[in-house]
């Protein structure tokens, strides 16, 4: 199939898949009214592999078939080839409002993640699953399926492993072993997108026990596959308007509660079941090469965030004052800090396998940088603003007769600029940062691929104090 369009795309979300969304059964993610904007943004990886514009970068031909596949299906084998996914990455999110699409991105992180795994656990145990996901990569590729990764468990109690726990489904598990295949049961939380892919990838979510064997499970199911229930989450679903909501209208995420209620899975599926102490290097190695992917799509949300700020201070007069200019400053500072460690991440990558793995201390250090002053930024916009973000009137007192004078005479801001499009400029940063939307953004900058503290935890672990230490006896002058 090399490259599908973006209506072949949508079309095959229409497959009976199971999704609730506040209650309801819906029938097709892609006519319902609220859902159907999820799906039409996550559509937009389609769009652009076929539009001239883009071609070149999303799109690569192979050498042996000509054959035009996404360039997401193409393992990473240096610095360049990161450099260019980072690129992909940041010129999708640009084109969706600043919202990443996220169904190719995370899926192919995770294939990546596990040929290089599953390659130790075969030699290990002489399984087979690097040959399994090897077909599976291939299968995926020549099909230009979209993929979400449901990684998170629901947990439970949170200081007990797996097999600890008084419910024994707070963990995707294995519950049956057939001859051809395994029944699993368990749900993952926070998982994106899967409403709008063909298929999901299952990963472990941490390092496990003996004792937890039968929750060292990793595997790849279509969306539809009967037992698999997506119950989708309405949060960031601000409203419908373009004038109120410039952004939200017409690009968001959605994550679900992805429920596998005896799900089964064919062997030629299954990537672990029950390597128990490979899980946790599974969990780990998918979150460095996602960590990337994550840092990779921040800038394009900080971008704009920048741009509304200088919008909105020319719009109200203020564009030279000193504050204002400062404000700004911090902002473009915060956001190219990010951008500059993204790339030195691609710059100091390291190749195992083939394959170029984005450096671990630059990856962390730019998510946790970008976590920690998010909230921050957003503060500095707000604070150019004003409190019409806030206190400003509708949009039916935009239109009706009987308010639009006073809106017009009232709430004009610079000379020249028209009153329409200064509201517009508020519009989009209460939109961005003072709503429903602008909300699940900041919770998104804390949480979405590992919170603060999984970013400290790595980042300590892996800087080398003993170097540090050693050079600062030197210093000291302290022998041995």
């Amino acid at each position: 199939m090399g490259v599908r369009t973006a209506e072949e795309y949508l079309s095959g979300l229409r497959d009976g898949r199971t999704v609730f969304f506040r209650g309801a059964r819906v029938d097709d993610v892609t006519t319902h009214p609220e859902l159907r904007v999820g799906a039409e943004h996550t559509a937009i990886d389609f769009r652009l592999a076929e539009d001239p514009r883009f071609r070149e970068l999303f799109t690569a031909t192979l050498p042996d078939t000509h054959e035009r596949i996404s360039r997401y299906f193409l393992p990473p084998r240096g610095m360049q080839d990161l450099l260019i996914r980072r690129e992909m990455i940041e010129t999708s999110t640009r084109e969706g409002g600043g919202v990443v699409l996220l169904v190719k991105e995370i899926g192919t992180d995770a294939l990546f993640t596990l040929t290089l795994v599953t390659r130790r656990v075969d030699e290990q145990y002489g399984t087979d699953y690097l040959d399994r996901v090897t077909r599976y990569h291939a299968y995926c590729q020549a099909h230009d399926l979209s993929l979400a990764v449901a990684q998170t468990d629901v947990k439970g109690d949170r200081s007990l492993l797996p097999s600890r726990q008084a419910n024994p489904d707070s963990y995707v598990r294995i519950v049956e072993r057939r001859p051809d295949g395994i029944v699993v049961r368990g749900a993952k939380a926070h998982t994106t997108g899967t409403a709008f892919t063909d298929e999901v990838i299952v990963l472990p979510t941490r390092a496990l026990s003996e004792a937890d064997r039968d929750y060292a499970v990793a595997f790849a199911v279509p969306v539809n596959t009967k037992g698999l229930t997506l119950i989708a989450s309405p949060f960031g679903f601000t409203g419908s308007s373009a004038f109120h909501h410039p952004v939200s209208s017409r690009h968001h995420l959605v994550e679900t509660l992805t429920v596998f209620d005896d799900v089964f899975v064919p062997n030629d599926r299954v990537f672990l079941a029950g390597e128990w102490d490979c899980a946790g290097t599974l969990a780990n190695t998918f979150v460095e090469f996602h960590r990337y992917t994550a840092i990779s799509y921040k800038p394009p949300l900080c971008d704009l965030l920048i741009g509304a700020a200088a919008l909105i201070a020319e719009y109200n007069g203020v564009a030279g004052a000193s504050h204002v200019r400062e404000k700004l400053t911090r902002l473009i500072a915060y956001t190219e800090t990010v951008r500059s460690l993204t790339r030195a991440a691609a710059l100091d990558c390291t190749i195992v396998d083939g394959i170029a793995v984005p450096n671990t201390m630059a990856t962390n250090i730019a998510k946790q940088y970008f976590a920690m002053h998010y909230h921050e930024a957003v503060r500095d916009v707000q604070d150019i603003a004003g409190g019409l973000v806030v206190t400003g009137p509708s949009e039916g007192d935009w239109h009706n007769p009987a308010t639009r004078g006073y809106i017009e005479r009232y709430l004009g801001g610079k000379q020249g600029v028209s009153t329409e499009d200064r509201l517009r400029a508020i519009n989009l940063i209460r939109d961005l940062t003072a709503s429903d939307f602008g909300g699940y953004h900041e919770i998104l900058a804390i949480h979405a691929e590992g919170s603060l503290e999984a970013q400290k935890i790595t980042i300590y672990r892996g800087y080398d104090l003993d170097r540090c230490r050693a050079l600062a006896k030197q210093a000291a002058g302290i022998g041995g």
